[in-house]
């Protein structure tokens, strides 16, 4: 099997020639027929018994040139696309130009290709790295948070229900004085400020004590789900049994030794100062390296196909399932839930497919014009280090995934250490935080399934 001819026919686009020879295709036709024979009769010889010959007698010589074909398509297709030295996307067309026992065949393949990509600069680029700090409000809230986790739920009978007392109610609604289905609990718990109940319930309860027997009047939403409530007024009939409180430790010497391996609360607050210290400075190492990413790619030239573009949405889409599959659910049943078909829900990885495609092409251009490539000591250090994230022998690893991908992952990365190391990079002190507004909330279709993909992520 050889490539007969490559011809570029127009922007990314090859129409490409591959002769298979008559050797490699007759033993295809022999592999074919040991899998079919089993399935044929022929008159004369008992079932899967009949010789090749007389199945071509009676259904003609090309019973099974198609099925010999589709099992050289693969091999024949990636070796002259390797030949012609060529980065395959797609395939938009294939046809059969001959085929024969005697000559073999040829094919003409119609294939979308890696676009070819000038780069601009990508050495001696700007970027801004923040300095990192922590303010002692920062490590109040982090030592508010250990202390949250740290709190215990108590009893309270000397006052009134509060906002975010866990309450025990008895309740029964009515609406013009009939009790209606589903509007009964006894002993439910219910976190006042939670919003579990509709608008105006839990406010009522505030103020109450323990014993308390009280109406609450409410309003039903008119899009509420039952309809026969939507829109009415209602009283329920409510009594209070239990208020219980959050009780948050003091936080001192005593809390730090409880919480941590430390003795003091400077040295807690020490610690927490460090470790924030530490991942701000990752972030702003991160956000460097993506200032200096974006330089690089917004100066290449290439017109990308959208196939690549559509590739890797795929992808993400697969990549995204085997997530919910790893936590109990699946692509089908989140797609119900959200009540998103799979052409919107792809849709939503599009922007990040495309910058991801463009990333991609400007490193391994910027790999090529530096001649970047991996040792064996490197290929040998990765292998090990996916083992041992994987909590397997690095055998296994190598078995499961080529060298190929791992020396071009290898090569990828020294690009971009290439990118940084050359980079005029300018540190910046860390504004202080403001209150920001929130953002208006997105309405449309497109945009909650956005949000919704985002939290399953998550």
């Amino acid at each position: 099997m050889s490539l007969k001819s490559s011809n570029k026919i127009d922007t990314n686009k090859y129409e490409i020639e591959i002769a298979i020879d008559s050797e490699s295709f007759c033993g295809a036709i022999q592999k074919v027929y040991k899998k079919e024979v089993k399935n044929i009769t022929v008159n004369g010889f008992r079932k899967g018994k009949a010789p090749l010959h007389m199945i071509e007698k009676l259904y003609g010589e090309a019973v099974f040139f198609d099925d010999a074909l589709n099992y050289l398509y693969e091999g024949a297709l990636l070796g002259a696309v390797e030949e012609a030295n060529l980065k395959l996307v797609d395939v938009e067309k294939t046809d059969v130009v001959s085929v024969s026992k005697a000559d073999g065949a040829v094919l003409k393949v119609t294939v979308v290709v890696e676009p070819e990509v000038e780069l601009g600069q990508y050495k001696g680029l700007a970027a801004q790295r923040v300095i990192p700090a922590v303010s002692d409000e920062e490590i109040q809230a982090e030592l508010d948070r250990l202390a949250d986790r740290n709190s215990r739920i108590v009893t309270v009978d000397d006052r009134a229900a509060a906002m975010n007392d866990m309450t025990v109610i008895d309740f029964e609604g009515f609406v013009d004085g009939v009790a209606f289905e589903g509007g009964k609990g006894e002993s439910y718990t219910l976190t006042l400020g939670s919003g579990q109940f509709i608008p105006g319930f839990e406010e009522q309860i505030v103020g109450h004590n323990t014993g308390d027997e009280f109406d609450v009047n409410v309003t039903f939403p008119t899009e509420y789900q039952a309809e026969d409530l939507a829109g009415k007024d209602a009283t329920f009939k409510c009594k209070l049994h239990e208020i219980k409180a959050k009780e948050m430790p003091v936080i001192d010497d005593e809390f730090a030794k409880d919480v941590s391996e430390f003795d003091t609360l400077d040295a807690l607050k020490e610690d927490i100062k460090v470790k924030a210290l530490d991942r701000k400075a990752k972030v702003a190492d991160e956000d460097v390296e993506n200032q200096l990413i974006d330089a690089v790619v917004e100066g290449m030239k290439a017109e990308i196909p959208d196939a690549m573009i559509e590739n890797r949405s795929n992808e993400s889409v697969r990549e995204f399932d085997y997530r919910l599959r790893s936590q109990g659910m699946d692509l089908e049943t989140y797609l119900k839930y959200t009540q998103t078909t799979i052409e919107d829900f792809k849709e939503t990885f599009r922007p990040q497919s495309e910058k991801q495609v463009k990333v991609r092409l400007a490193l391994e251009k910027i790999v090529e014009l530096e001649g970047l490539t991996a040792t064996e000591e490197e290929i040998a250090a990765e292998y090990e280090k996916m083992a041992a994230a994987y909590g397997i022998e690095a055998e296994q690893v190598k078995a499961a995934l080529p060298e190929s991908d791992v020396v071009g992952s290898i090569a990828l990365n020294k690009a971009i250490d290439l990118v940084k190391s050359s980079a005029e990079i300018k540190d910046v002190a860390e504004k202080k935080a403001t209150a920001k507004k929130p953002a208006a909330k997105k309405t449309t279709k497109k945009a909650k399934t956005e949000e919704k993909t985002e939290e399953a992520a998550e």
